[in-house]
């Protein structure tokens, strides 16, 4: 899932098709010049736009249409269909966008359209304070440029860079085979040119709510008006011997990241405490750079509660195929320079150790400014906290639940990237109640895992196509209702399942998973 291919393919869309081959709601690539393009139809309007998604390089042809959106079947980002512009994470750059003349039966792509300028935003705060960088951060400051907002903002990131591609540090990058020039989200430039002031290495202390001030480690003190925290979380550490040694990692940041890549060019023994997705993903990284990897974790099956047995057993088998060798029903008891010591009282030896245990959110300003908070930072459906001005979004949120009483805080990247951009227009008086179906993508070797949904826990686990052969989808089902859905290798049918999943369309979702068998 790392590059779309760019080749073109299909019929020359300036010299014109048939009409009748765009089908209604449908998608038809072709290209203009060197440039993959597709045609979607919907209803009577015909739309052209770039074939390749900006995210990362996804073919769009063999995504879906929705409305007046096309969406992406590897990440599921969204663009606009009239426009170009992407509006819904994770697409970030806008798609170019043609100019379509039907004629006589044909339909041809003229020359391509300029984005429409935005009008100012209706509503628009006199100063906005974006605390913390990362990825509901950053999304929220460019879709308040992109929807008109021409105030004063300031994002306050403590990291040293600006925004990176954080699932990349886990998969790609760590493995060695993607160059660090991949990993920031925008060049520092980008955000000088939008009129963004982005404040790396700097870090907010206190807040002052009734002031609407928010004071920096430094000194410096930034008024707002409106503000968002999005502080995210921070990984967990054990508290056992030797957790502070120098050898022994978390994984958050590129610095984390880079730390690690140095370490393993002179280790050759590692151990991953955790069995969670970034563990296994960190796992899989060490062991494409030649490391003996053992991951050690208390659990039988590695993600059975997220993912159940039959497909954690899978990825288990996966990991052991390429060499890791898993403890799993142990817990580590303390960490040698050398080694990390289990409790039946075995060693293993490890010149390298990585934390994947899990992270907490980061409470302490939140509860500085006086928003109520319970494992989480709570916000109503606007994502606007107990505090008049200021808003919530990504890991350090929790939300209501579509379930009536619940609520929900979820650690993925694009759900945090869809909260920023929902808060920035919240922010703006649109009034969006964020209401979208969580997604999130895990990597292993060359097996992508795409989830849709949210279930903490499920009555039963229907598994559709072949798990072993690569090809299925595996529902989790509540009370008969399926409530989320992980695949392997069926791009199209996760998309489906997202937008199915939204609009609680069960009889639509069960008609999908008797057709994959």
């Amino acid at each position: 899932m790392g590059g779309g291919d760019s080749k073109v393919s299909g019929p020359d869309l300036k010299q014109g098709v048939p009409a009748g081959d765009i089908p209604d709601g449908g998608i038809l690539l072709g290209h203009v010049d060197d440039l993959p393009v597709v045609l979607c139809r919907q209803n009577r309007e015909i739309y052209a736009v770039g074939a390749t998604c900006t995210h990362y390089s996804g073919p769009l042809a063999e995504g879906i249409v929705v409305g007046r959106q096309i969406r992406c079947p590897w990440h599921h980002a969204r663009f606009d269909l009239r426009t170009g512009e992407p509006v819904g994470a994770p697409a970030l750059s806008a798609l170019p966008c043609f100019r379509v003349e039907e004629k006589d039966g044909l339909v041809a792509v003229r020359g391509r359209t300029a984005v429409p300028p935005r009008a100012s935003a209706a509503y628009a705060p006199a100063s906005v304070v974006i605390v913390g960088a990362g990825a509901a951060g950053e999304a929220a400051a460019e879709t308040l440029r992109r929807e008109g907002y021409h105030g004063t903002l300031v994002m306050v990131g403590a990291e040293p860079t600006v925004t990176v591609d954080r699932p990349n540090l886990s998969k790609d990058y760590l493995a060695g085979t993607a160059p660090e020039e991949w990993i920031p989200l925008r060049p520092r430039e980008f955000y000088a040119e939008q009129g963004i002031e982005f404040l790396t290495g700097a870090r907010a202390v206190d807040i002052d709510a009734t002031g609407r001030k928010v004071k920096l480690e430094d000194g410096r003190v930034l008024p707002y008006e409106a503000m968002l925290l999005a502080t995210g979380a921070e990984p967990i550490r054990l508290t056992i011997p030797g957790a502070e040694l120098p050898h022994v990692f978390t994984l958050r940041t590129l610095p984390d990241s880079q730390a690690i890549i140095a370490r393993a060019q002179s280790a050759k023994t590692a151990v991953v405490i955790g069995a969670s997705f970034i563990g296994l993903e960190v796992a899989a990284s060490l062991r494409a750079r030649g490391l003996a990897v053992t991951v050690v974790a208390p659990e039988s099956v590695p993600l059975e509660r997220v993912l159940g047995p039959e497909l954690g057993g899978f990825i288990r088998k996966l990991h052991e195929e390429k060499g890791v060798v898993f403890r799993l029903g142990h817990k580590p008891t303390a960490i040698e320079a050398d080694g990390v010591t289990l409790d039946d009282g075995g060693k293993l030896p490890a010149e390298l150790v990585v934390m994947g245990v899990g992270v907490k959110p980061s409470l302490t300003l939140a509860e500085r400014a006086g928003c109520r908070t319970d494992r989480g930072v709570l916000v109503d459906p606007l994502l606007q906290t107990s505090v008049p001005g200021i808003f919530a979004a990504g890991d350090v949120a929790r939300w209501p639940g579509r379930i009536p009483g619940t609520t929900m805080r979820i650690e993925h990247w694009v759900v945090a990237q869809r909260q920023g951009q929902t808060a920035a227009r919240n922010m703006l008086g649109q009034k969006l109640r964020f209401e979208g179906i969580p997604f999130f993508w895990s990597q292993h070797y060359d097996i992508p895992i795409c989830y849709v949904g949210y279930v903490e826990r499920w009555d039963s686990i229907t598994v559709h196509g072949s798990i072993e052969k690569k090809s299925c989808v595996v529902a989790y089902r509540v009370d008969g209702m399926v409530h989320a859905a992980a695949s392997i290798f069926r791009d199209r049918e996760s998309l489906e399942l997202e937008y199915f999943l939204a609009h609680n369309d069960q009889a639509a979702i069960e008609r999908l998973l008797a057709a994959v068998g």
